[in-house]
């Protein structure tokens, strides 16, 4: 497997392509995306301005951003299996803030679709 690769058995994500034994690359069937688009809400910006004066984590921006996180590789997923694939490869995340003042966060999972051998 790859570094920080993950399988369960019916589907492979990895940051690299995989070089040893475990997978092996068939076919690459193209670029795929997923993305999902998070707001802040009142509660949010109100605790989290509290965390910024007196330091901790932002337990609520964190939850929200693991959830948005999880719904664009689940999108990235959906996409590469309509392409036949079993894997996806070169994983990258970007993150995004929309707007100066809108709280809007966008996060994209993208990669390559893969067929294992």
């Amino acid at each position: 497997m790859g570094w920080f690769s993950k399988s369960d058995g019916s589907f492979f994500l990895a940051t690299v392509v995989p070089d040893g034994d475990a997978a092996r690359v068939a076919s690459y069937l193209g670029v795929v995306h997923g993305d999902a688009v998070i707001g802040a809400n009142i509660f949010r910006d109100m605790f989290s301005s509290v965390r910024d004066v007196v330091g901790g984590r932002a337990g609520g921006y964190e939850r929200a951003l693991a959830g948005a996180r999880d719904a664009a590789v689940a999108d990235m997923i959906d996409a590469a299996r309509k392409l036949g694939a079993d894997g996806v490869v070169g994983v990258d995340f970007d993150y995004e803030v929309l707007g100066e003042s809108n709280g809007m966060l966008m996060v994209v999972a993208s990669g390559t679709a893969v067929k294992m051998a």
